[in-house]
């Protein structure tokens, strides 16, 4: 999944960081979000590389939303590789190389955002929308590309679209979870509760929800049966994510604020 980082169209820069590559990363280094909760490869990785890209776009003055814009580009170019092109060592390494500089352009922009001293609402549904698209699309291409190819998976051609299912459930409850605790901390004037579970062993635990190892795990394109042994063992994994995560969730929000959240208006 998503790095999360909200994007935001800042209107100037701070006028302290020189725009340079180095005095950048400083300060960026000094202006990560939380690692809560985050997976080891968005954590350890995409952050970086992340980090990374938003200090060169900003020396020559790209703005959030254009890093979005050409973040989007390169993901969904990936996807259409997935599911147009035959498989091989070319395809394989084509969609791996687009979507992992997706991924990592969509970390950058929330840090450029940061960087920058600010946003607006409109660049955060901006990263949301594109997040949530290329969540569904991305699990249609693989069913694209095993109804071209089934290589033996005529059996399993359902498994991509329950798939899609499953991610795209757990980017809206993420996302709204996410929402719904702010809008609280805003009403009570409490802030919003820092889950405790950050360090390495929990990273290493949820790997398999990553949406940067899914990127990843295209690499074995080349060699359908690896791939598909892969996806089915993420694909029940995030299953099993999703079972154990809503009711933590439900019971969090119910807890937290019963007479305005858990129950329709």
């Amino acid at each position: 999944m998503s790095d999360r980082t909200t994007t935001a169209e800042a209107t100037s820069a701070r006028p302290s960081v020189p725009r340079s590559v180095r005095p950048a990363l400083a300060a960026l280094a000094s202006a990560q979000k939380p690692s809560t909760g985050a997976p080891a490869y968005s954590r350890f990785v995409n952050r970086r590389l992340g980090r990374w890209a938003a200090a060169v776009a900003y020396t020559v003055g790209a703005t959030p939303n254009q890093v979005t814009a050409v973040s989007a580009a390169c993901t969904f170019a990936g996807i259409a590789v997935l599911a147009l092109a035959p498989s091989g060592v070319g395809t394989a390494l084509a969609v791996v190389l687009l979507l992992v500089v997706g991924y990592a352009l969509d970390s950058a922009d929330g840090q450029l955002a940061r960087l920058r001293g600010g946003g607006s609402p409109a660049g955060e549904w901006l990263d949301h929308v594109i997040d949530a698209t290329k969540i569904a699309v991305l699990h249609l291409a693989v069913f694209a590309s095993w109804l071209r190819e089934p290589d033996g998976r005529e059996a399993l051609l359902a498994a991509p679209l329950v798939y899609q299912v499953v991610a795209t459930v757990a980017f809206f409850a993420i996302v709204l979870t996410d929402q719904l605790r702010r809008a609280e901390a805003a009403r009570t004037g409490v802030a919003a509760p820092v889950g405790r579970r950050t360090g390495l062993l929990y990273s290493l635990a949820v790997v398999p929800t990553d949406y940067g190892l899914m990127c990843l795990a295209f690499v074995l394109l080349a060699w359908p049966p690896a791939f598909t042994v892969v996806y089915l063992a993420l694909l029940v994994a995030n299953t099993g994510y999703l079972v154990l995560a809503l009711p933590k969730w439900f019971r969090e929000l119910r807890s937290a604020t019963p007479a305005s959240i858990g129950s329709k208006p």
